[in-house]
């Protein structure tokens, strides 16, 4: 009886070891994921910090050659214009200088966008309906697409969706992201747009049915003068990708299994922005020399 009654101790003892080893086992490899999950999300930061502070050099570097080059742009417009009025009697000469003048308001637009990518993020939220902001982006589309075939539509339920933005800053977006779908898609196309809540933020989503997007220029796409075009400037989506950051917002696209590029921004709502200001402002108050520091850094 007492060798039985040992044999079923010990046989506990080996089955509660069992169980807390399991246990055990379990918990580190929890461990061992959420680290890995942490390791992720912290090489991602690292990756956006980065990137951060070379837009932000790049745009320091960029918004000064813009103003160099500016005022010499002024003089070659001022100049093509004059010929442009006397020699109006001799139409080959008049050609070559309208020809400069188109180039000269081509240089033009690509200094402007330079200087709203470098312009500093100072926004003028207030609280609006999706449908407030889009109105405006779609009629400067239609400005784009004259003589397109090109059909949107909005989702339902859409337009009442409530944004927390720079009610400009963000049709700059929206019209952007519209232009560089409309000219994807050619003569003919389609595009959707859809906006909901979930979570605290707001989801905008834009699709096409252009070609998509190589899968090699997914990760470029945002990058400043990065463009597949010949007349392109490279600036809309990088813009954008400004704007949505500046909003503590994300923006991002992928390729539609049937077809067509599909972009998709998130914007926090009021009390989230409040939330991320507030906790900036502690941040900078708890280590203000660092902070300065990673300023002075990116704007140099």
């Amino acid at each position: 009886m007492n060798q039985a009654s040992g044999q079923a101790g010990l046989e506990s003892i080996v089955a509660a070891y069992n169980d807390v080893s399991a246990r055990m086992k379990q918990a580190y490899e929890q461990l061992a994921g959420e680290v890995s999950r942490l390791n992720d999300e912290l090489a991602t930061k690292n990756r956006e910090l980065a990137r951060r502070e070379r837009l932000a050099a790049l745009g320091q570097l960029a918004a000064g050659l813009a103003h160099e080059v500016r005022n010499p742009l002024g003089g070659i417009a001022l100049y093509a214009s004059m010929l442009d009025r006397d020699l109006a009697d001799r139409p080959r000469e008049v050609e070559l200088a309208r020809k400069i003048g188109g180039a000269v308001r081509s240089l033009d637009r690509l200094v402007n966008e330079i200087l709203e990518f470098a312009q500093e993020d100072v926004l003028e939220r207030q609280q609006a309906t999706f449908g407030e902001v889009l109105e405006p982006a779609l009629e400067g589309l239609a400005g784009w697409t004259d003589g397109l075939t090109i059909e949107v539509e909005v989702g339902a339920g859409s337009a009442e969706v409530e944004l927390w933005c720079d009610v400009q800053r963000m049709q700059r977006v929206l019209l952007n992201i519209l232009i560089n779908a409309s000219q994807a898609m050619g003569e003919r196309g389609r595009i959707e747009i859809a906006a909901r809540t979930r979570d605290g933020a707001a989801r905008i989503e834009i699709r096409d049915s252009g070609p998509g997007i190589a899968e090699d220029r997914l990760d470029k796409i945002f990058d400043p003068f990065f463009t597949t075009r010949a007349s392109g400037t490279g600036l809309g989506l990088a813009i954008v990708h400004r704007i949505v950051e500046a909003h503590g917002g994300r923006v991002t696209v992928r390729n539609q299994v049937s077809g067509g590029a599909a972009f998709a921004i998130e914007l926090p709502d009021r009390g989230a922005s409040e939330v991320m200001g507030q906790a900036a402002v502690k941040l900078d108050t708890v280590n203000p020399a660092s902070s300065r520091g990673a300023r002075n850094r990116m704007a140099s």
